[in-house]
């Protein structure tokens, strides 16, 4: 009994060690460029750039593969901070990847009409829609992210968007464009 728990602890101790040194050997420094330009973006990985979402978009900005334009979520402001950040001047939103929306929409499904089918499952990037095969299905709301991306699959179009309701919770006090008064974003950095 004692031989064996001082066997495990010894394996124990020699991989804790062994991954200790992998992790400080293979350590992977990340570009700081990237960090910064994906704190920008809204994070709502919903591919309407192109991209598999906010990382590797960012990633394809400060490689110079992509432009700042191509986020719909972010619109006219995204657009603006990335160009504040990199130092280029602001584009207008790329029309090929959709429109800013004045208003955050949240997909809403029709659930006398719904079949089941779960193809709004598989294009739902963020998960925000539950169900099961041959079983309707419904939207976490306050998981979607707007992005229409589950509308083209869905064959009976039981999908709709609606204007995010707005409560207290939602609802927020614009910022003032004085210049004495600073937003909490300008006060970090």
């Amino acid at each position: 009994m004692l031989s064996a728990i001082l066997t495990i602890s010894l394996l124990a101790l020699l991989f804790g060690l062994l991954l200790g040194y992998a992790s400080i050997r293979f350590k992977v420094e990340a570009d700081p460029i990237v960090d910064q330009i994906d704190a920008v973006l809204p994070q709502t990985q919903c591919g309407q750039c192109g991209y598999a979402g906010c990382r590797p978009y960012a990633e394809a900005i400060a490689s110079g593969e992509a432009e700042i334009n191509r986020c719909p979520p972010g619109g006219e402001a995204g657009i603006q901070a990335l160009a504040d950040l990199l130092g280029r001047d602001p584009i207008p939103l790329d029309e090929e990847v959709g429109e800013e929306q004045d208003t955050p929409m949240v997909a809403i499904i029709d659930e006398q009409v719904c079949i089941g089918c779960t193809l709004c499952l598989q294009a739902c990037p963020v998960d925000a829609i539950l169900g099961a095969p041959k079983s309707m299905h419904t939207v976490i709301e306050s998981e979607c992210t707007g992005c229409e991306l589950c509308l083209e699959p869905c064959p009976v179009d039981c999908i709709h968007m609606h204007p995010v309701h707005e409560d207290f919770h939602t609802w927020k006090w614009p910022y003032p464009d004085t210049p004495y008064l600073q937003t909490p974003e300008s006060r970090t950095a």
